[in-house]
């Protein structure tokens, strides 16, 4: 059967290469602590996105729950549920509420027509994901969140490096949370990063990150230790070198599945967004009902050939029961997670195994 072929496979750095980068921590003997890779990496990533003002932190998740403190939310933050557990967890673990938003049946992304129905006296943001990359509508959440005085952060896990018009997706919103976990296209092994706009906003986050610490004699607020350490800096200064190219790579995929997967009924691609320039994330693909297999059957034949896709996002965060009796009706999320695949994709796929995977697929049709 061969070996297996993933949903995603982790981007790395030469091995040598990375030896030769962390043997300065065996002379430094530092590890974390806002150590020089750590400061390295930070001016890599600022210098890539083109801001100025983030904050590296030691995963996404804990990086989303300290945005949202550092903006001291306390109430009903609008979201979707079309996303990983991680986005609405964020909201309740820092004691507000989540309220379900519905989502775009073409991008996924949040459908914004429907995000004013659900303000109430209690909302005191937005906070939108950019899924599998897909860019949200900035433009009109910048107006309602005027309108009503709203707070916007985005997750931006999967966005990492996008741009928008021109302007990186980073520059959109109060703040911007980016996910550098080992199956992002850009990763750090674990990690994560804030984007905002407020530049008085890093003394507050470099706090919170450090348990709290202001300095050492004695200001202290709340906070955690969500540092980034020295060894996951060493991976992100050398994979941000390459990313570029992968990227460039994962286009090409990209433009193979849709060339061979146009022409199979009952298979709908993503929409292609204009003004965007995408990272090409991931290659969610959606079984219509005149397609020959339902979307778990699908998932099963393509296991038996050694092909790992996955149901991604399902079920969605309303359907858990911990956030069943949420505010929002999600009908249209609720549909494409019973139906969406997302294919295999990374720079180190050939194009044989995607001719392959194309042809699994087409053979399961009607």
């Amino acid at each position: 059967m061969g070996e297996k072929i993933l949903v995603t496979r982790t981007s790395m750095p030469d091995y040598d290469e990375y030896c030769k980068l962390i043997k300065s921590i065996w002379d430094s003997h530092y590890l974390t602590n806002n150590g020089p890779l750590h400061e390295e990496l930070s001016k890599r990533i600022i210098e890539y996105l083109g801001v100025d003002n983030f904050t590296l932190f030691v995963n996404g998740h804990l990086a989303l729950e300290n945005a949202i403190n550092a903006l001291d939310l306390h109430g009903e933050i609008i979201t979707s549920p079309f996303t990983f557990i991680s986005t609405t967890n964020a909201i309740s673990r820092t004691n507000n509420v989540p309220v379900f938003c519905d989502i775009n049946p073409d991008d996924y992304t949040m459908d914004v027509s429907k995000i004013e129905s659900l303000i109430t006296d209690k909302t005191v943001a937005i906070l939108p994901i950019h899924v599998y990359g897909n860019v949200c509508d900035v433009e009109a959440i910048e107006k309602i969140a005027k309108k009503y005085n709203l707070k916007v952060v985005y997750d931006a896990a999967h966005a990492f490096g996008v741009k928008y018009k021109d302007r990186s997706i980073a520059s959109y919103g109060d703040i911007s949370m980016f996910s550098f976990h080992a199956t992002k296209v850009f990763n750090t092994i674990e990690g994560g990063g804030l984007v905002y706009a407020n530049p008085s906003l890093k003394e507050k986050l470099d706090a919170q990150k450090n348990f709290g610490i202001y300095d050492y004699e004695g200001s202290v607020t709340t906070g955690g230790n969500a540092k980034m350490n020295e060894f996951q800096a060493a991976m992100g200064i050398l994979n941000i070198q390459e990313l570029d190219k992968n990227i460039e790579r994962r286009k090409k995929i990209v433009e193979l599945y849709r060339n061979l997967l146009s022409s199979i009924k009952g298979i709908k691609m993503c929409m292609e967004q204009e003004n965007v320039i995408s990272n090409y994330s991931y290659f969610p693909i959606v079984i219509e009902s005149n397609y020959g297999l339902t979307r778990d059957e699908l998932y099963d034949l393509l296991t038996t050939y050694n092909i790992f896709a996955r149901k991604y996002f399902y079920p969605i965060s309303n359907q858990f029961p911990i956030y069943s009796d949420c505010v929002g009706e999600t009908p249209i999320a609720k549909g494409i997670s019973e139906r969406v695949l997302t294919l295999p994709l990374y720079p180190d796929l050939d194009n044989e195994n995607v001719i392959k995977i194309c042809k699994i697929i087409k053979g399961g049709q009607k």
